[in-house]
């Protein structure tokens, strides 16, 4: 694993910025154009993508290499490192230079992008090349690369969440296997916390939702919410698995030390992407984190071996022990190209080819994005990797819906925990059904 940041762990730390950034510029408005070019006439088309460290850099390369030799009359001009904010001004612009093809980190958009008409109605394509997504792609890839009806972008690798653990705390702290229910998470975490003058020398978990990818969205998975109802509104007061995700986080926090002292120990902590991240200096014992963990925690050498599991599940949830939360990068066609077939034959090859995908996981070191790539005998990863493997082929793995106006739904529900860990927001009812109404608002000033 390369020490720089990887490709799907920096979205986690933008995706918001750039979700609400997409959201200030105009709107996209574009209509499909019809795919009338000839794929295999000599052509060239522009691909945007947002990688830009060198090892990226060397990856894209080489998976547009591999499309080339299998298409060599379709010539792909590749311009990296740009944001969702660079790309949708493209996509309203057009123009040659625009691109035919992009993509991003930034899965929250989504929304956005099909709602806007920036990016076309990927259905048609799939259909006439004899492709079913439902059978390609594992559940919430499929779910989350469409919005409304419209599958305007597919998926292009992964990221899956999961449970990191120091098995040399769990020894000495006499636990033998990690925690397969929360109740288990709940007990293992008291019991690795060691306490030292008003802070830790050790703690269990860091619950708090500043802390490293303890997101409500990640939490909320092991639950399976459903946070819109048919007619689209805000589920979030109604489903029950929302009350128990934020009564479990809360009674984490204060059970652990209360929020203020947890608080205070997480300033002292080093931050998520240098090597003084605190579960690979042993000062937290179990992280909620991606399958990029493994690659950054092994290359600071850390004084303990590291083991990987699913995050818990509820204890009446225990059949469906081994799912998580799912994200990605994203591909989509502009809806201003003028050369969309020869754009649709390099977003199948890079999103359904088995090997490009296997290729472009290994190089990368995420999840593949097709069920098929998920089994390949060609993937190459150290062996607790294959946890992240099985946790994006597990049918009970999910993730959080798109929706109009981006991830907004998503912060407004994050800074609700905000306020409810922190003992600002009392009542864990009546916050839901506010914070459920300015969901409900916010998406209907959207449309």
């Amino acid at each position: 694993m390369p020490e720089a940041i990887p490709s799907l762990a920096r979205k986690t730390a933008f995706a918001l910025t750039a979700s609400l950034a997409l959201l200030t510029t105009a709107c996209t408005g574009q209509s499909a154009s019809t795919a009338s070019d000839d794929a295999s006439k000599d052509t060239t088309i522009n691909f945007w993508h947002a990688w830009s460290a060198p090892n990226e850099v060397k990856a894209v390369k080489s998976l547009v290499a591999g499309f080339e030799k299998a298409h060599p009359n379709i010539h792909v001009n590749v311009v990296g490192n740009m944001t969702d904010d660079k790309i949708n001004q493209a996509l309203r612009t057009g123009g040659d230079k625009a691109p035919d093809v992009i993509s991003s980190f930034t899965t929250n958009n989504v929304g956005k992008f099909c709602s806007s008409g920036a990016l076309v109605d990927l259905s048609p394509f799939f259909k006439k090349s004899g492709i079913d997504p439902a059978k390609t792609f594992p559940k919430p890839m499929n779910e989350y690369t469409r919005f409304d009806g419209d599958r305007c972008t597919a998926p292009l690798l992964g990221d899956a969440y999961g449970l990191y653990y120091n098995k040399t705390a769990f020894q000495k702290a006499g636990i033998k296997n990690p925690p397969r229910t929360w109740s288990e998470f709940e007990a293992d975490a008291k019991k690795l916390t060691i306490t030292q003058g008003d802070g830790y020398k050790q703690l269990g978990f860091m619950p708090d939702y500043h802390g490293w990818e303890t997101t409500t969205e990640h939490y909320f998975a092991q639950f399976s919410p459903t946070y819109f109802d048919k007619s689209g509104k805000s589920n979030l007061a109604e489903d029950p698995a929302f009350q128990a995700g934020f009564t479990l986080q809360k009674k984490l926090v204060d059970e652990l030390g209360g929020f203020q002292k947890l608080e205070r120990f997480r300033s002292t902590l080093g931050d998520e992407w240098g090597p003084k991240h605190p579960f690979q200096t042993g000062q937290v014992a179990m992280q909620l984190d991606g399958e990029w963990r493994i690659g950054m925690a092994l290359a600071t050498k850390p004084k303990f071996q590291i083991g990987v599991a699913p995050l818990p599940v509820p204890d009446d949830r225990v059949s469906q022990y081994g799912k998580g939360y799912i994200t990605g990068t994203i591909a989509g066609i502009a809806a201003t190209s003028k050369k969309q077939n020869a754009a649709w034959e390099f977003v199948k090859y890079v999103t359904t080819d088995t090997d490009a995908v296997v290729g472009f996981s290994n190089d990368l070191h995420n999840v593949p994005s097709t069920l098929a790539a998920l089994k390949s005998p060609k993937l190459k990863y150290d062996p607790r990797f294959k946890t992240f493997l099985d946790i994006a082929s597990n049918p009970y793995s999910n993730t959080s819906p798109a929706s109009i106006n981006g991830g907004v739904y998503l912060t407004t529900i994050q800074n609700f925990g905000y306020d409810y860990e922190s003992g600002k927001v009392k009542s864990l009812k009546a916050g839901l059904e506010q914070t459920a109404k300015q969901i409900d608002t916010d998406i209907a000033q959207a449309k």
